[in-house]
């Protein structure tokens, strides 16, 4: 017979719950932001708008890992570098649409103008070859789905291939993207060094500042999740789904079984880089910057995070946790700076501990200490003793 999941991969409840919250994020916020007036209690600035658009963005990454960690037991620590590849790639794009409207009015990005690359490529009037094709914005799009995919094929390829797994595959992932910052931060690879891309003005024609603009990169961020959301639940419901989750808990019964779990491993790594690297795509023009911070070891550390207190091996775990905890870090960097990272550190902890299931298991959770507790109380109660059966009249005898 057919697994159930298999069977019904998308339940009323939760095709229910999806249907609310896209309702709330792509038509209620947006509304709320372009027809409440400024004064109205009801009413969205576009400032919140974009920070609610990063939170959805980071939520892409987090069904990135998720889909990783969560459902083939491989902990990443670098998918923020696929996350920020994305974002530099559109990035890219962006910095070459400003033309005469940066501070030194010059057709190239004003970072290029200050390291005099006018000198090193008077061929190109300053611009570097390999930034040309970067001019359409078709070919940037392209490339943020191409350079994740090529990277992380890349590095999949030799680590799976080589047996690496478990912690060694996440602390090799983690130096990858430690090499990668080191090497974004030295501005002779021409990506703008420790200042990154900044000072956008257009996309695709469109100021990004004005608040249609930031309306139309919101919803874009929620539809992003939301097909996203679908793309994974679909492929977590079918045959190779089950192979995943098989590799997540015995990886050796699945090669004694016959299938190539280094393919496996290799296609769910790719898929991954590139839903991070569409994340970090919509990440950029809503938040105005992409530098090599970006992709630090510590923000993937973050989005491991993220997953873990919403609960891995779910789908609206990771959402809930990714924009729960920024929406924390929002509050905290403002109020407690210097204690945000013993309280992220606390967090990770205390779930890790008490609530392995995160956020969206605790009502198992809490089913099941009941079941336990009624259990314990069932067990402890003292046997019930039969009474003495009532004396026969006449002495007994019976007669």
């Amino acid at each position: 017979p057919q697994p159930r999941l298999m069977t019904r991969t998308f339940p009323k409840r939760e095709l229910l719950i999806i249907g609310i919250l896209a309702l709330i994020g792509l038509v209620v916020l947006p509304c709320l932001n372009a027809f409440t007036p400024t004064e109205s209690a009801l009413h969205i600035s576009t400032f919140t708008l974009s920070l609610y658009g990063k939170y959805l963005t980071y939520a892409v990454l987090a069904l990135g890992v998720n889909l990783l960690w969560g459902y083939t037991g491989i902990l990443s620590l670098g998918q923020c570098l696929f996350f920020s590849l994305g974002g530099y790639a559109l990035g890219m794009n962006l910095m070459l649409m400003i033309g005469k409207l940066g501070q030194y009015k010059a057709d190239i990005p004003d970072f290029m103008v200050f390291l005099e690359f006018a000198t090193k490529y008077p061929e190109t009037g300053g611009l570097p070859p390999h930034w040309i094709p970067f001019k359409h914005f078709w070919f940037a799009a392209a490339m943020v789905v191409i350079v994740p995919a090529v990277v992380g094929y890349i590095f999949g390829w030799l680590a799976f291939r080589s047996r690496i797994k478990g912690v060694y595959f996440s602390i090799l992932s983690q130096a990858l993207t430690y090499a990668a910052c080191l090497m974004f931060f030295r501005n002779d690879f021409t990506f703008g060094g420790n200042n990154g891309l900044t000072d956008f003005k257009t996309i695709v024609g469109y100021d990004v500042n004005n608040p249609a603009t930031k309306r139309a990169l919101f919803m874009c961020s929620g539809v992003l999740l939301l097909l996203t959301y679908l793309f994974c639940r679909w492929l977590t419901s079918t045959k190779f789904g089950l192979i995943q989750r098989a590799i997540r808990d015995s990886e050796n019964r699945v090669l004694f079984s016959g299938y190539a779990t280094a393919d496996f491993k290799l296609f769910v790594f790719v898929i991954a880089a590139i839903i991070s690297g569409l994340g970090g795509a919509l990440f950029v023009p809503q938040v105005g910057i992409i530098n090599p911070s970006e992709m630090s070891p510590d923000k993937s550390l973050e989005a491991v995070v993220w997953v873990a207190v919403g609960g891995r091996g779910s789908m609206l775990g990771p959402i809930l946790g990714a924009v729960g905890i920024n929406g924390l870090k929002s509050y905290a960097t403002h109020s407690f700076a210097e204690q945000w990272p013993y309280i992220i550190g606390f967090l990770f902890i205390f779930v890790t501990v008490f609530m392995p299931k995160g956020i969206i298991g605790l009502p198992a959770q809490f089913r099941e200490l009941k079941r336990r507790y009624q259990k314990r109380n069932e067990n402890s109660d003292p046997p019930a003793t039969a009474e003495p059966a009532p004396a026969a009249p006449n002495g007994g005898d019976g007669k």
